[in-house]
């Protein structure tokens, strides 16, 4: 991406800034001016702590993900957009061994003044460790931590800008001219930058890339309008790695082969979900699936065959299920299982016979099935209910049992563990 360069207009806004700071200068007295100062100088610290903290927070999230991932291309987005702040004047992302993802330092080696260190040398190192979510029944783990320096010259120039607008001015002067200099000041300054600020407050964090950028006439070419294009790069950015994130956690949770939840995925959702039956005293059930003699399709098939079979099969399991509340996943192979929250075992003994004809209305050939010409699967269900309440393993034990019982019985058929009386 080429970098235009900035045009002579990009400085009429310093020009506003210098002129509007040399008319209040004259206008004002020392002491009033010295006084305003050493309020600034107080207020001005705590506006770059919070600022700098603020930043931190919002690449917190962002920065993780990259460290988690050890995603260096992602880590170089994340601290090329704070680098590029005027006030930052070198920044790192690492992880957890301390290896670096992403480092920036300014081209030439800078030296601060004795004033600069005497306002702002305390405040200018700032480090924050990288926290991710690992699941909900899991802690928050340290990945890594993203360090940044502020540019105390930078900040010292600022407040230098500052004071001069207010040394000279005397009180009486300053109250007379006080009406005007908000005025323009809000007219030049203000006002753009609360469009700025408003169009940041109603960016939706889930879509930040979709922001309403705000258009600020007279400013295009100077540096508020530099600060809108790089708050829409950042935030470009940063839509980028949150649909980086959403891909790879889709990849995490889906099967690549049949597009159905994968083992991982199911392992998370039964937990949850024996939690929720446990504390709303409501049943579950679950319904493991074998398609019949499938390693003799295979086998006499070949692999391609079986991979279109098992995207057929998951295709149609699907259809018997409500993807809103159920859960259907693949277990291993040619093997796959049901979860059913809130069903008892009558209910959950419909849906596995709507599965186990989903199966046959395939009317894939089996030439070589010991049982059947077409293929079929065998199913076995098991429910937790609050009369007997099961732990997970047991569930998917009972479930597991009631598979082999239909496997041994003949294949193609529901075999449900019944509650003894």
């Amino acid at each position: 991406m080429s970098v235009a360069k900035p045009s002579l207009a990009s400085g009429r806004l310093t020009l506003k800034q210098a002129l509007l700071t040399l008319m209040i200068a004259i206008m004002i007295s020392l002491v009033s001016g010295s006084i305003e100062l050493l309020g600034h100088a107080s207020s001005m610290r705590e506006d770059v702590q919070k600022r700098t903290l603020q930043q931190l927070a919002i690449v917190n999230g962002a920065a993780a993900e990259a460290a988690f991932q050890l995603n260096p291309d992602l880590a170089h987005q994340i601290a090329f957009g704070l680098f590029s702040n005027s006030d930052i004047a070198q920044v790192a992302i690492r992880d957890d061994f301390g290896r670096a993802l992403a480092e920036f330092y300014p081209s030439q080696p800078t030296t601060t003044s004795l004033l600069g260190q005497r306002l702002f040398g305390d405040i200018v190192d700032h480090e924050m460790p990288l926290r991710y979510y690992m699941g909900s029944d899991m802690p928050e783990a340290t990945v890594g931590h993203i360090s940044l320096t502020l540019d105390a010259t930078y900040l010292t120039q600022e407040f230098l800008a500052r004071g001069y607008t207010v040394v000279g001015r005397s009180v009486l002067e300053a109250f007379l001219l006080s009406s005007l200099v908000i005025a323009l000041f809000h007219i030049f300054i203000t006002r753009p930058l609360l469009k700025v600020h408003a169009a940041i407050t109603q960016t939706d964090p889930a879509r930040p890339g979709q922001w309403p950028k705000p258009t600020l006439k007279g400013h295009h070419d100077d540096e508020l309008g530099h600060l809108v294009e790089s708050l829409d790069h950042l935030l470009n950015a940063f839509q980028s790695g949150l649909e980086q994130r959403d891909h790879l956690h889709q990849l995490s949770q889906y099967d690549g082969l049949t597009g159905v939840a994968n083992r991982r995925h199911f392992d998370m959702f039964i937990a949850q979900q024996w939690q929720w039956a446990h504390r709303a005293k409501r049943p579950l059930s679950v319904i493991f699936i074998d398609i019949d003699n499938f390693k003799e399709f295979n086998d006499h098939y070949g692999h391609a065959m079986g991979d279109d079979t098992l995207r057929a099969v998951a295709t149609a399991l699907n259809q018997c299920i409500d993807p809103s509340r159920d859960l259907l996943a693949r277990y291993g192979g040619e093997e796959f299982i049901c979860v059913l929250p809130g069903k008892a075992s009558g209910e959950a003994k419909c849906v596995a016979n709507c599965l186990r004809q989903a199966v046959l209305s395939l009317a894939i050939p089996h030439a070589y099935s010991s049982t059947h010409s077409h293929l079929t699967a065998s199913m076995g269900v098991a429910t937790m209910t609050p009369e007997q309440p099961l732990s997970t393993d047991d569930l998917l034990g009972l479930a597991d049992q009631q598979l082999y019982l239909a496997k041994r019985r003949g294949r193609n058929r529901v075999e449900i563990h019944e509650r003894p009386a």
